[in-house]
Order: structure tokens, then C-alpha cells, then sequence
């Protein structure tokens, strides 16, 4: 008997166009797609991509923003069994020179407006455009129409994507993704958030980044999908009310702005079933403002690019329990999730230690780095950096990230825990702990805060009320009031660069 080809992820958009082909898949600013035109638009693409490029396992750098372009790039480099390397144009120019010289791309497919960006070093590029019809990608499409790719002998253990990390503890690392771990990722989402065929959800996250773990599952129900090119808080509120928008993932800076902006001019919310948070911590007093302004709408998930997207997750109905809010949930269905000591002990409910994690989420490893994989994936186990710890029913609390630990005076002070306090405070808006090194205390610690508008407020007062709630070892020793912190190209606060502003040189030599 003939051995079956491997369904890879893709597979999931040509059996949705099969039985809802006149749905919506995707909608742009100027464009809508049933399941039936984007599945001829992917083959066609894919078997572009196949004519520069023959063969399957190439690596396609993709740079756009939220377009239709980029969505149907990404599509294609999966239909044609090749590999995904996501180039986020709000990345500088260093950066993303950087990862083409790292993964030597075959091809790329860029928005026009990011060519600025690029160093191809030799590969064609195939330029794409939302304003312009005939844009290469739409020439490519067109002539292609009617065509599809051959991926003959591509399996779940072949690469899908290389993706690189935050770099929140250095240089940035080249994550190997397989197709498996779009596969897994396909069925925890599904069980975990228990999307349906009427959800509408809304990518205001880079398709780099959250924005892009989203397309195949919506796909996978039959789901429709809206690209916002420029996210904006009164803009999101705005689709939510005009486009029937159900599901949206954003990072707690966004969130923040998006509370702001409903308590100034309301919208009518009654689509939206949630908005999930993840890529950074959020503190329970803003995870219960957001409750209040936005309604029981608050979901969490918990992953990094090494252990994609959704290692645990929390509901809004789990998250709406005093128990669970201000956890990331419970481990999802296809992998195991704990916290170890550093010798390798898994540790008891209640106990802190490094989360760690095993399945078919985690990456292959890092390209070109086995040394650093055989460091961070350690007898199956992938080591996060982050600490936390389990409460008796399984949900996970992220303490922070283990070098982000301070020690002061041999205590053990964790950021979050000081963040946690602040965020109570009337008078502030958004806050960020750290270490400084110390003669005395070997750490001391340090919050730098941003305050809410018109609230006038002192680094003496907060520093009492983190004393009245912590005491003296966890209350920091100095407090910078700021207008606004440094953030990297997804709106995610940088702790390391917010450290490089208030660290006297002397502190950092001793360090």
C-alpha cells in the first residue's frame, strides 16, 4: 500500500476552501478574499516561488507589514514546503541586516514601502504591494493562476519558520520552528481557546510575530481574519464595533492604551468575545481595570518564540476567578510544563524555580548554535529563563526572568512581585524593576515608573507604599519618575536598556 503524504498545517486551508469556499478567509483595508480565491492566490504564489527558486526547504525572508501581501507570502512559503524567515520592518536596519547574513535567504518578498530596509546580498526579491495592482506579487499571481507547488517528501520534522528571539538576555537567536510545531500550535489553540466559524479575529500584532501564529488556526475553523496595517487603540476599538471583530491578541502596552482610549469614547464591544495578552507581564490591578473598562473579555497565554505561543493559557471565565488572575494558566494538551531547581529536581506546588518545558511546541534548536541549544534543551527539558511556580490546581505563576532575579543582602526580589505593588498605586501608570550593583547590598533594587496623566507624585511616597506592602528588602532603594520607557519593534518594555539609562558607570564595572 502506497505510503500517505504528511498533512502539514497548510493542508488545513485547501479542506476549509473545500467545504466553505465562498466564506470569508481574510479582509484588508482594500481587499476581501473568500477561502476559494485565497487558496488558487496561495498555490499560485507557491509555485512562483518554486519557479525562481526550485525545490522545497528554501529559506524565504518575508518583510512587510500587516498586508494582504505579506499574509498571502507567508501562505505560500508554507504550501510550497519551504521556510519562513520573518523580517519585521520595525526592526532597524542592524538588526535585520544581521539575520540575512545569519540565515543566507534564497528569496525575498517585501512590501515596497520596506525595501529601505533590506541588504537581499544577491537573492531576488519579489516586491509586493497593497496600493499598487500590479505589483510583482500580483504579476507572479496572476501569471501562476491555475498552478500549484510540489512539496513531495515534506514532513512535520522539516523546517517551517526561523524566527529570532527578543534577545532580552543579549544577542538575538536564530529559532528553528519545524512544521510540527505549527501542527501542535493548530490544536492547542483550538482546544485551549475554543475557536468557532463565526469568530472574526483581528492581527494588530506583527504577522511576524503573535499576529502570524494566528493565520492557520483561524483557517483551520474556517474562521475570517482582518489585517490592520497600522494598529492604534481607536482604531481596534473601532473594528471591534464596525467589523464584528471576536478575538484579538495584543501585548499589555496596547491593552493599556486600548482601556484608555474606551473609558474616553466608548465603543459598542457586543462582538468581541476576548482579547488575550501575552509577550510580557501584566499586573493583576491592570489586569482588573482592563475587566472593568473592557468587560470579562481578558485571556492570558504564556510562550517565547523557542516554545511557540501557547505553552499555558488562562480563560477569561479562569482569569475572572480572584485564584487565577494574575497567572498564565494551565499547561496546554500537547505538552508538559514544570519548574526545576537547579539541580534538575522538579519542584512542589508553591516552590519557585526555572520554568521548563517539553513537547512539540519546543524549536528544533538554535541555527548554527549547538552549543547554545545543548545549554537551553537539557535531557528534553527546554530551560525558559523565566522562573515561576505552580499553585495545587496547576496554574502558573511567572515570577521573571531568572537573570532579572535581584539579589539584595542574600534575599532573593523578584521584579514582578515589586511591579505587582506598584501597578496598585493611584498614581502610576506603568513601572519597571531592576538590579543595580551594590558595595553594600551586592544588588540594590531600582523601579523606574511612568505616571498617570495629571497624577503628581514622589519617589519618597512610592517608595513607602512598596515599604507598607513588601518591607524594606524588596522596596527600592531609588525610584525614576519617566516620561515613557524604552520598548523594542512589538511595544514590549526593554528592562536591560531601561537598567543602561539609571546604572552609574561604577555600578556596572562592579557588575
Amino acid at each position: 500500500m502506497p505510503r500517505q503524504p504528511t498533512m502539514l498545517p497548510i493542508d488545513n486551508l485547501y479542506q476549509t476552501a473545500r467545504l466553505q469556499p465562498d466564506a470569508v478567509a481574510v479582509e484588508s483595508d482594500s481587499t476581501q478574499l473568500s477561502y476559494r480565491e485565497l487558496a488558487l492566490r496561495v498555490d499560485a504564489l507557491a509555485a512562483h516561488i518554486q519557479h525562481r527558486v526550485p525545490g522545497c526547504q528554501n529559506r524565504i525572508a518575508i518583510c512587510a507589514y500587516n498586508t494582504l501581501n505579506h499574509y498571502l507570502a507567508i501562505l505560500a512559503t508554507y504550501a510550497s514546503g519551504n521556510t519562513w524567515v520573518a523580517l519585521n520592518p520595525q526592526n532597524s536596519r542592524r538588526d535585520l541586516d544581521r539575520i540575512v547574513q545569519v540565515t543566507r535567504p534564497a528569496l525575498f518578498i517585501a512590501d515596497e514601502d520596506c525595501l529601505d530596509k533590506l541588504s537581499p546580498n544577491g537573492a531576488p526579491v519579489l516586491v509586493g504591494s497593497d496600493t499598487h495592482g500590479e505589483s510583482e506579487v500580483a504579476q507572479a499571481i496572476r501569471r501562476c493562476m491555475g498552478e500549484g507547488p510540489q512539496r513531495k517528501g515534506v514532513t512535520l520534522d522539516h523546517l517551517q519558520a526561523i524566527k529570532f528571539t527578543g534577545g532580552s538576555s543579549g544577542v538575538p537567536k536564530a529559532v528553528q520552528q519545524a512544521y510540527r510545531v505549527g501542527a501542535t500550535h493548530l490544536v492547542h489553540m483550538r482546544m485551549m481557546w475554543r475557536f468557532g466559524r463565526s469568530d472574526t479575529g483581528l492581527a494588530v500584532s506583527p504577522l511576524t510575530h503573535a499576529g502570524g501564529t494566528y493565520i492557520l488556526p483561524f483557517i483551520a475553523i474556517g474562521g475570517r481574519y482582518v489585517l490592520m496595517r497600522k494598529p492604534a487603540a481607536g482604531a481596534i476599538l473601532d473594528a471591534i464595533e464596525q467589523r464584528g471583530v471576536s478575538r484579538i491578541f495584543m501585548a499589555p502596552t496596547l491593552l493599556y492604551q486600548l482601556v484608555g482610549e474606551q473609558e474616553r469614547a466608548p465603543r459598542k464591544l457586543a462582538a468581541l468575545h476576548s482579547i488575550t495578552y501575552g509577550a510580557a507581564p501584566m499586573p493583576v490591578e491592570k489586569i482588573r481595570q482592563a475587566q472593568a473598562v473592557l468587560g470579562n473579555r481578558i485571556d492570558v497565554t504564556y510562550g517565547q518564540t523557542e516554545a511557540s505561543q501557547c505553552l499555558t493559557g488562562a480563560t477569561r471565565e479562569e482569569l475572572a476567578d480572584e485564584r487565577y488572575i494574575g497567572t498564565v494558566g494551565r499547561a496546554g494538551p500537547l505538552v508538559q510544563v514544570q519548574v526545576m531547581d537547579p539541580q534538575g529536581r522538579i519542584l512542589q506546588p508553591g516552590e519557585i524555580g526555572e520554568v521548563v518545558a517539553r513537547g512539540d511546541l519546543l524549536m528544533k534548536g538554535y541555527l548554527d548554535n549547538d552549543e547554545m541549544t545543548a545549554r537551553t534543551i537539557v535531557d528534553g527539558w527546554l530551560h525558559t529563563g523565566d522562573t515561576g511556580s505552580f499553585d495545587q490546581d496547576g496554574f502558573l505563576t511567572i515570577r521573571g526572568r531568572l537573570k532579572e532575579m535581584i539579589i539584595s543582602g542574600g534575599f532573593n526580589v523578584y521584579p514582578a512581585d515589586v511591579e505587582g505593588v506598584l501597578s496598585r498605586h493611584p498614581g502610576v501608570h506603568e513601572s519597571v524593576v531592576f538590579g543595580v550593583a551594590d558595595d553594600k547590598w551586592g544588588e540594590r533594587v531600582e523601579a523606574a515608573v511612568v505616571l498617570r496623566g495629571g497624577a503628581r507624585v514622589g519617589e519618597q511616597d512610592l517608595v513607602q507604599f512598596v515599604k507598607d506592602e513588601l518591607g524594606s528588602i524588596q522596596t527600592p532603594k531609588s525610584v525614576h519618575i519617566v516620561s515613557d520607557l524604552p520598548r523594542n519593534e512589538v511595544g514590549k518594555v526593554v528592562r536591560r536598556d531601561v537598567k543602561e539609562l539609571f546604572e552609574p558607570p561604577a555600578s556596572r564595572e562592579m557588575r
